[in-house]
């Protein structure tokens, strides 16, 4: 059985192979959506605006993969796509998304100092040549799409922490400027929730997909 993450985030890939490792007969493998994502605004909840940018991503992951298919290969038997997007301390309709450049990954840590904020995970499930979803989408393809949030809280950073962070370039892209399970993680404590959801994917879409694959 082949599932394909449409992902470029190597953060997500490493985390799905090793999950699903275990499971016999499964072949895991990426490739990153060639169509540009979709902007982020602010004055929409961050958690609409998270399963939002997901749709899109499965919309266009399903076109990618008919257009893949006339040349003759084969759909997998799933498709996966997500989005993850970090919500502002003070505000839940301004989303802090990929920092641009080495100045707004600054500006999001300086944000996120000594506070604490939530971070929205959606992850969609695509079913190729398949309507089982609760999303219709092109060509007879469907999907189901979970979005879940976990609570962060991050210390003080001082200016030598800042200047590291962003010296080390573990800010690139990564929702918020940060990664908890990298060098970020030894300022931010997960509070409430499940860290997957902070590293890129729905809890409940994965425990789906495990169901499906079992």
């Amino acid at each position: 059985m082949q599932i394909i993450l449409a992902s470029a985030s190597r953060r997500r890939q490493d985390w799905l192979q090793k999950h699903l490792d275990s499971i016999r007969g499964i072949s895991v493998s990426t490739r990153a959506l060639l169509t540009e994502e979709s902007g982020l605004i602010v004055g929409k909840e961050v958690g609409e605006q998270t399963e939002a940018t997901c749709l899109f991503k499965a919309r266009a992951a399903v076109m990618e993969w008919i257009m893949i298919s006339q040349s003759g290969e084969e759909n997998p038997d799933y498709i996966l796509v997500a989005d993850t997007v970090v919500e502002d301390p003070d505000d839940s309709k301004v989303p802090l998304g990929k920092p641009i450049n080495a100045a707004s990954a600054t500006m999001m840590l300086l944000r996120l100092s000594d506070s604490r904020h939530r971070v929205w995970s959606s992850t969609a499930i695509i079913y190729p040549n398949d309507e089982r979803g609760s999303e219709r989408l092109h060509g007879g393809w469907s999907a189901d799409i979970w979005t879940e949030s976990a609570l962060v809280e991050f210390e003080k950073l001082s200016e030598d922490d800042v200047v590291g962070l962003i010296e080390n370039r573990s800010w690139e892209g990564k929702a918020g400027a940060y990664d908890l399970a990298g060098p970020a993680g030894q300022f931010a404590t997960l509070i409430k929730g499940e860290e997957i959801t902070v590293l890129g994917f729905a809890p409940s879409a994965i425990k789906s997909l495990v169901q499906l694959l079992e």
